[in-house]
């Protein structure tokens, strides 16, 4: 009976300092967490993926409805262009427009760190992608590098949740040079933060870890004072509709807002919202049934897509999509 008692006490202290070891492992990156993170990503991402970034474009002038680019051959984009940084995958992009070249933003999963930095690509055509370089790197995780053009100038409010924060960054040299300003707002774990004018006026759609609120905040100045609308929250209880999923849409004077459905796993299709009211006090929208982009079954979007950003090439809109191949 004694040895019993021997067994278990040594059984249980082994479990407790392994579990201590463990904590203090992922805590403060000693050995072997290198190794064993390498061997994970190696198992259950595989050389690059997940994600990777591709070309969709719409299927008809009528709808939001996106279709693969037939004479384009996706992904456009993988972990394995990125050429200065061990890259596990590519993920979140965004398009601007600048002296008839196109450049994209995206995220960049980190290797060596697990974290998100800050990348970019060029085209001519908006079709074939050339990488360029990561451009902000940051001591916590970015992603979701929203970006948009206000007097001339580029801005950018990456996603930096572990700073509790939306930062704003300009271009000194665009698109390889950036700045911090400051916060738009800060306080809490902030994810996918869509900024579009409207009115006259800034809006800010946030959501948070949970995936399953939406906030919206406005200000008369981009560098101003940004409130909370009285209608907070904008949708809750709701990992269905209520995190972002790319640039807001302002065509055809119509406003429609993305949300990704996170539901049953992380980032599986994608919904589109009008905006049929907007004001400071007040909050409409109505849901396009369908949504406007979902997993293909197969292939490098097999089960997931969760980003869209349209941009326009001659006579045809375009959207910069990311997809997953695996769960």
């Amino acid at each position: 009976m004694i040895y019993i008692f021997i067994y278990l006490v040594l059984a249980i202290t082994l479990v407790l300092v392994g579990v201590l070891y463990g904590m203090l492992i992922y805590k403060n990156k000693i050995f072997p967490f290198h190794f064993v993170k390498k061997i994970f990503n190696k198992i259950v991402r595989g050389n690059y993926g997940p994600w990777a970034i591709g070309i969709y474009e719409l299927k008809d002038a009528g709808s939001l409805k996106l279709v693969p680019v037939r004479d384009v051959q996706n992904p456009v984009l993988t972990g394995e262009d990125v050429t200065d940084i061990d890259a596990v995958f590519v993920a979140d992009p965004f398009v601007i427009k600048d002296d008839n070249k196109y450049t994209m933003f995206f995220e960049v999963l980190e290797r060596t760190d697990d974290k998100g930095v800050i990348s970019y690509a060029q085209s001519t055509d908006g079709k074939k992608w050339k990488y360029g370089s990561v451009i902000i790197n940051e001591d916590f995780h970015l992603s979701y590098p929203y970006v948009f053009k206000w007097e001339d100038e580029f801005y950018m409010i990456p996603e930096s949740y572990q700073d509790l924060s939306v930062r704003l960054y300009k271009a000194t040299d665009f698109p390889s040079k950036w700045e911090y300003q400051g916060n738009l707002i800060s306080g809490f774990p902030i994810v996918d933060s869509s900024i579009f004018r409207h009115n006259e006026k800034w809006w800010l759609f946030v959501s948070d870890i949970s995936d399953s609120v939406l906030n919206l905040y406005y200000s008369d100045d981009l560098f101003g004072d940004w409130k909370p609308h009285k209608m907070n929250p904008i949708v809750k209880n709701s990992k269905h509709y209520a995190r972002p999923a790319g640039r807001v849409i302002c065509r055809n004077n119509k406003v429609y807002r993305l949300a990704q459905d996170v539901v049953p796993v992380y980032g599986t299709q994608v919904f589109a919202f009008e905006i049929i009211e907007l004001t400071e006090t007040t909050y409409a929208e109505k849901m396009i049934k369908e949504p406007i982009t979902k997993k293909s079954g197969q292939g490098w979007n097999a089960v997931g897509m969760h980003h869209i950003d349209l941009f326009d090439v001659e006579e045809k809109t375009f959207a910069v999509v990311d997809g997953r191949r695996t769960k």
